[in-house]
């Protein structure tokens, strides 16, 4: 799941849309203390290990996902997300203020959200390209607003 960018607005209510380019870049729209889009590289990637990536134009930010085996059928997914606030000084400002934090615990909430979805998932119901199951109601997605491209990755046309 977490290698399908574009499904993530199924889990997380802030992501808005990923679009693929190719295999390794995407553009990133996301709505959280206002609206931010960014292109992205994925980096650091570890086959059924870790996933990476880092920004090349819009909002600056990094992140890396690492998997670890917890027990039978059990995953520790650990997220680790760092950005530059945009807006200089006024980013800054609204750091201090608690924007950062209200984005800590949107993802902590979206990644509890997804736990949850998973283990109480149907049999054939998590895979990304043929269920519907974790489509977040406001996604481009549910709604059927995908664009060209994530119709393409998604094996839509």
């Amino acid at each position: 799941m977490f290698t399908h960018f574009n499904d993530f607005p199924k889990f997380m209510h802030f992501i808005k849309e990923v679009t693929y380019y190719d295999d390794a870049n995407s553009h990133w729209v996301a709505e959280i203390n206002g609206h931010h889009e960014w292109d992205a590289v994925n980096a650091d990637w570890q086959t059924n290990r870790q996933i990476g990536w880092r920004s090349t134009k819009g909002l600056e930010n990094t992140g890396i996902v690492t998997f670890l085996p917890a027990g039978p059928n059990q995953t520790e997914v650990t997220v680790t997300i760092e950005y530059n606030p945009p807006a200089g000084v006024l980013g800054n400002v609204g750091e201090s203020l608690g924007a950062g934090k209200r984005f800590e615990n949107a993802l902590q909430q979206d990644l509890n959200n997804f736990a949850r979805m998973v283990e109480e998932a149907p049999r054939d119901a998590l895979d990304p390209e043929s269920s519907t199951y974790l489509f977040h109601a406001d996604s481009a997605a549910a709604r059927g607003e995908t664009t060209e491209a994530q119709d393409d990755s998604m094996g839509m046309r």
